[in-house]
């Protein structure tokens, strides 16, 4: 549902200064200044590492990884919900997530020093063994830190959390590329990733500190079961989700063995600019359509979305067609060719990429009523997951691992699709909302074409350079297809100005008030 922000479609809500739009950007600017660091991690040390040793950084990295999306049990999103709706609990709300996160954290820490020979019967790698101190500490250091972007964005303090995630990924950044470039060791990486958890702790402790004052004495009993109660189904479907997500990687791993998953790993990179998009869009929808459903206007849910989906093409869309074009070059200037083999299983994982405009979860979060479909409908996704993953795998290797992902992601998104249509009461004539998705989708195919026949001129030029030249091609055909669309509104393209202003330092000049609306991994 995409919606053209000029004419007669544009709602009289989409008049607020201070829109989704803008608030978004604050989180996506932030974490994408971030990303252009982080990435210089993963290039680092597959360059430094022998392949079956990066494999063994990549597995140990993969269980931490796991831990920081299951550990919290998704039970700190409860904060998006309450925070907004129950001012006499805001104290509560956040010690009860502080908590409990820390407790289960905690937990899994315990057992895995306990019993160390689980990593090794996860990985088939008896290296892997030697290094689980390591995973416990981590572990329950960035599982509690990372709560402090969900804390402050669920506290609508946007800007202020932009700027926090981009110093704490600086500090990352810092810390493990010179970990990465000056050892270039797994020890040294896990020394470094050590010393970021407590940056990320210190940092919510000082934050959750100062906005919610005695928070550490705000207990009630009856407040906590309340909170419980809503947030159980949606952890249900979290764990259910990361599972389902992760459970490919870790049958690759015990499969094939830690060279072996250092190539499908690659193949499945996940391009942190798209996932911070869907982030930073998900945190702020949130607590507005909590709102909007406390308030019964389902209509501006509607729209709300509609625009999500509408902005997201104009990044996801083209990003899909440019990379599937020039996947051989993107996987050769970034990992080297040693790791052209995952070529083909990067193929797949990108057909992930143009499905992300679908905003669904801020929808059922909003709608608690409805909380226990997501948590069905993930246990029926990862039981097929775990019949037709071996049988794949057995016939079609690594690509068939991936394909089973992607096909299972699909049948997961049409299955949440049709019941967020029925929550909203979307009829067959909001299919007029679809109309700039669809005109931004024909742009990027467009620009694709003219890239593929502009792709074969690079050919003998170094990888990089092959990109930067394909990209000049594809970013010129694209915007202009786009500006002959009319897709970009006047109210977008003031915004877009304004932030132009801000970087090249024109303070003196007045912001103009826009209207538009819209509504990380670990170890690199």
């Amino acid at each position: 549902m995409a919606i053209a922000e000029h004419g007669s479609n544009v709602p009289a809500a989409e008049s607020r200064t201070h829109s989704l739009t803008a608030r978004t950007s604050w989180l996506v600017i932030g974490k994408t200044v971030a990303f252009a660091f982080t990435i210089a991690i993963p290039m680092l040390l597959v360059r430094r590492m022998p392949q079956h040793e990066f494999g063994l950084y990549k597995q140990i990295f993969l269980i931490i990884n796991s831990a920081v999306t299951l550990l919290p049990l998704g039970f700190g999103m409860s904060a998006f919900y309450f925070l907004p709706r129950d001012e006499r609990h805001r104290a509560h709300t956040v010690f009860n997530i502080v908590w409990i996160t820390t407790a289960v954290a905690a937990l899994f820490a315990a057992t895995l020093l306990l019993f160390p020979g689980l990593l090794v019967r996860l990985f088939k790698e008896p290296e892997a063994m030697a290094f689980s101190p390591w995973i416990a500490v981590l572990s329950v250091l960035l599982v509690v830190g990372s709560l402090i972007e969900v804390v402050i964005v669920a506290n609508e303090e946007i800007r202020l959390a932009a700027v926090v995630m981009l110093l704490i990924q600086i500090s990352r950044v810092i810390l493990m590329t010179g970990a990465a470039a000056l050892s270039g060791t797994i020890h040294a990486v896990l020394v470094a990733a050590t010393a970021q958890g407590i940056v990320q702790v210190v940092a919510l402790l000082v934050y959750v500190s100062s906005r919610f004052p005695g928070f550490w004495s705000a207990f009630d009993g009856a407040f906590l079961r309340r909170q419980i109660g809503y947030a159980l189904p949606f952890t249900v479907a979290g764990v259910l989700y990361s599972l389902e997500t992760d459970l490919h990687n870790y049958f690759v791993s015990n499969r094939f063995g830690a060279a072996t998953y250092a190539i499908y790993s690659i193949g499945c990179f996940q391009l942190p600019l798209f996932a911070i998009l869907a982030q930073s869009v998900g945190s702020v929808m949130i607590p507005r359509f909590s709102a909007l459903q406390r308030e019964g206007n389902l209509r501006e849910i509607v729209f709300l979305t509609a625009r999500a989906m509408r902005k997201l093409s104009l990044v996801y869309f083209p990003g899909y067609a440019f990379l599937l074009v020039m996947r051989r070059e993107f996987i050769s200037a970034l990992f080297t060719d040693r790791y052209l083999a995952s070529v083909p299983i990067f193929a797949w994982n990108l057909t992930l990429i143009p499905f992300g405009i679908f905003v669904l979860d801020p929808v059922f979060r909003a709608f608690s009523e409805h909380r226990h479909f997501q948590m069905k409908l993930h246990a029926v996704m990862l039981a097929c997951f775990a019949v037709l993953l071996p049988l794949a795998v057995a016939r079609f290797g690594l690509v068939g691992a991936i394909a089973v992902v992607v096909v299972l992601a699909c049948v997961s998104l049409v299955a949440g699709l049709v019941k967020v249509i029925a929550i909203l009461d979307v009829g067959v004539t909001d299919i007029h909302l679809l109309t700039d998705v669809g005109r931004v989708g024909f742009a990027a195919v467009t620009a694709a074409v003219a890239t593929a026949f502009a792709r074969p001129l690079t050919l003998g030029l170094p990888p990089l350079v092959a990109l930067a030249v394909c990209g000049v091609c594809f970013g010129v055909v694209y915007a202009a297809a786009v500006a002959a669309a009319g897709v970009v509104s006047a109210d977008e393209r003031a915004l877009l100005a304004n932030y132009i202003r801000r970087f090249t330092g024109r303070w003196r000049r007045p912001l103009e008030p826009t209207a538009v609306a819209v509504g990380d991994r670990v170890g690199g």
